[in-house]
């Protein structure tokens, strides 16, 4: 059986459906939209596009009007009814001019008539992508102003993060499985959260699931429930979790530690829609969206037989990687504030953090990422005696800062001031995502000198 090929985690790339029984057509399609760096997939019937549609991600259909068994009326009435934020492009013949008129009325964006000249249908997709993009970015800045500083309930405006922001935007908009990847402290929830409540079933059930913390002699009647009488103690009839999350989403934390047979059992479940409680002859449909997540290596754990391939096909559908802390320290100071907001006691408010607090905070590298920089503010701001943070008011672990043994001999030989200097620059411009101006206040020089460093460097951009 072959492996089904996977959506990796995307920048700003757009997804298409070719949906057409002609091949010379497809071609044609693919050929256009690869040319725009748009990505594509093919279905050579209704069937077979809106199995697709279940599976991955899609954001524009091109769609013939004419398939076998269902016409491409009956594919776009079924995209504009189950994922609506789906355009639809339908390609119809000269005879079928006011069908495709009609296709308009039921939302499609536009229709070509075959055969059509590769430049307007390359002119059609270019139109498309900007609106969608624009659309997107709407979005995004919409939720950031009702959210500040973050998005829904995320903090962070480094490069990485307005990448996460896209992304979870995307996906939120449909239903297929999302498995979001990080270090233990990244924040792996409220991404699941942000994509569930950003998405259309944000009135149904989120109903999260820590996979580490079940005691595994229950893990089954807690997912799948059970009927009275069916073992020791069941006193009564009881709703697994899945069924719970039915008509909204269901967040599988730390999926990697779900014992083997339950992860069967689980695939089963969401391949046939329906799960069989614990004790039951009776099986029960659902209809749940799967958002797992995990800090642990699942291709390694495949390799060791700790973890289905089948089930990770299943669930990786999309992949949302959350950067950890020390990967964008840019936004250390966003979350500074952010918790120092939360934190502070109205009665004996905290108006700021010392610029050496701030640089003992900012060269850390946080391995417990941003759960670890929270618990150190939320003490910092309990014990803190003044408006501002100071340095005292850190663990003594952040108190001082670690210097390099004098005994040990350099790697690189004696390197000459000019290059130390030169690579602590760069360093801290990078680190910072270009921000020079609190790279300057870090690295204890005036704004003035560090932009004629940059240019004695050739550092600047």
């Amino acid at each position: 059986m072959a492996e089904k090929k996977l959506l990796s985690p995307r920048d700003s790339s757009f997804v298409v459906l070719v949906a057409d029984d002609e091949p010379t057509a497809c071609g044609v399609c693919r050929e256009v939209a690869e040319s725009l760096g748009l990505r594509v997939v093919v279905a050579n019937s209704t069937e077979q596009a809106l199995a697709l549609l279940e599976e991955q991600q899609v954001d524009i259909v091109l769609a013939d009007l004419r398939m076998p068994r269902a016409s491409g009326i009956s594919l776009l009435e079924q995209i504009k009814a189950t994922y609506p934020h789906i355009e639809v492009i339908i390609m119809t013949g000269y005879g079928s001019v006011e069908t495709a008129v009609q296709a308009m009325k039921l939302g499609a964006y536009d229709y070509l008539t075959k055969p059509f000249h590769t430049d307007e249908l390359r002119v059609m997709l270019q139109h498309l992508v900007q609106r969608l993009e624009l659309v997107e970015e709407n979005l995004i800045l919409r939720e950031q102003v009702r959210t500040k500083p973050g998005f829904g309930g995320l903090v962070g405006s480094s490069p990485k993060m307005q990448r996460i922001y896209k992304l979870i935007l995307k996906v939120s908009q449909s239903r297929y499985p999302v498995l979001i990847a990080g270090e233990s402290g990244t924040g792996k929830e409220l991404v699941a959260r942000s994509v569930h409540y950003l998405g259309p079933n944000r009135d149904k059930p989120f109903v999260p699931v820590d996979c580490a913390g079940l005691v595994p002699t229950l893990i089954e009647s807690e997912l799948f429930g059970y009927v009275k009488g069916a073992f020791t103690g069941a006193l009564g009839t009881k709703q697994g979790l899945i069924e719970v999350a039915h008509g909204g989403t269901l967040f599988l934390d730390e999926i990697a530690e779900l014992p083997v047979d339950l992860q069967a059992k689980l695939l089963r479940a969401l391949q046939e829609k329906e799960i069989k409680p614990v004790g039951s002859t009776q099986r029960v449909a659902i209809d749940v969206r799967v958002i797992a997540a995990t800090n642990r290596d699942l291709d390694a754990a495949i390799q060791n037989g700790r973890f289905r391939k089948d089930l990770y096909y299943r669930l990786n559908v999309v992949t949302i990687k959350i950067p950890p802390l020390r990967e964008r320290k840019s936004d250390i100071p966003l979350l500074i504030n952010h918790f120092i907001e939360r934190f502070s006691d109205p009665a004996r408010p905290i108006k700021g953090i010392s610029e050496e607090a701030m640089a003992r905070l900012m060269s850390y590298d946080w391995p417990g990422n941003v759960r670890e920089l929270e618990n150190v503010i939320e003490r910092a701001v309990a014990l803190g005696s003044g408006p501002v943070l100071h340095t005292i008011d850190l663990p003594s672990n952040l108190q001082t800062t670690p210097t390099p043994s004098l005994t040990s001999p350099p790697r690189e030989g004696i390197i000459p001031l000019r290059e130390l200097e030169k690579r602590a620059i760069l360093h801290a411009v990078q680190e910072l995502g270009g921000d020079k101006l609190l790279a300057a206040r870090l690295l204890g020089i005036g704004k003035t000198t560090l932009y004629r460093k940059l240019k004695e460097y050739e550092l600047e951009s």
